[in-house]
This record gives structure tokens, sequence and C-alpha cells, in this order.
């Protein structure tokens, strides 16, 4: 079983303040999973959002293989869990080519870091950090709350201009 938890923290440009900043830092990096369908993949999506007061919600759902879920693509191809990333369009930075980002034997864990710039026609900009935990494991609750991970990819840039941080 492959379990995924995406963690979605989404705020606007006038979330960008200091007060606000520090109220994305003290947002976990993972959540308790609750028991999900009988699937293949199971997705534990969890929202984060300036205009909720950076309240979680969260929602889970089963796939099948392949999967691609907004910027990740899945499969699996015995005996390893192949995710590779997939174009974000309108988004910043547009630098994220497609490709390999973890190979996981059963019983390994991943976390996936990034950050984005969004924006549209006839929208104002917008910004998301996305930590996706991914379990080629059976499901516990407390999987992506204990332990080492695995393999780790941090891609996250300055959205703002300046160094990363």
């Amino acid at each position: 079983m492959v379990i995924v938890q995406r963690i979605v923290v989404r705020w606007t440009k006038q979330g960008r303040e200091a007060e606000e900043a520090a109220r994305r830092r003290e947002i976990p990096s993972a959540f308790t999973v609750p028991p999900g369908p009988d699937a293949p993949l199971v997705v534990h999506d969890v929202v984060v959002e300036e205009g909720t007061g950076y309240s979680p919600t969260g929602a889970v759902n089963g796939h099948a293989f392949p999967c691609q879920l907004n910027g990740l693509r899945f499969t699996l191809s015995e005996p390893a869990l192949r995710v590779a990333r997939t174009p974000v369009w309108a988004a910043y930075p547009t630098n994220r080519f497609p490709g390999q980002v973890f190979s996981l034997r059963p019983a390994e864990r991943a976390r996936y870091r990034a950050n984005f710039r969004f924006s549209g026609y006839s929208t104002d900009w917008y910004y998301e950090e996305w930590t996706i935990n991914i379990a080629y494991r059976p499901w516990r609750r407390d999987m992506f709350l204990v332990g080492e991970f695995d393999h780790d990819q941090d891609e996250r840039v300055s959205l703002y201009g300046g160094r990363r941080r």
C-alpha cells in the first residue's frame, strides 16, 4: 500500500507580513493519517489556508496507479514506487523540469517540499508551500509523525526575491 499525505499551505500577497509568516511556520509538516479506502494509493489531502485562519481541513481518497497529483506522478513498478516531478503550469519558479524525485522500496518513507507563486488571468498572486509525505508501507495513524524519513527532497525557493531561506 502507498499512502501520500499532501499538505498545502496557501496565502495571499497580504499574508506575506512577518506575523502571518510566523503563523505559517507553526504549521506541522505531518498530521495523523485517518483510515482510508481500500485502494493501491491512498491520498490524505490537508489544506491550510490564510482565508480560514490556517485551520487545517482534510480529505482522504483512493486512487489507482499510475496517478498524477498536482506536480507529482506516482508509478508502481515492482518492487519500487517511482515518484516523478511533473510541470506545474502558471507558477513560479518555472524551471522545475520533469524528472524522477524518488524511488521507494517497500517499507520506505519520503518527504518532498516545494513552494510556488501562482497567478492567472484576472487573479491576484497567491502562494503555496507543499509538504508531501509518502510511505510505501501499511497504514498507521502516526506513520509520518515518528522516525526518520529514508528520502528528503527540499526544492523550496525564495518566492519574494532575494536568497533562499
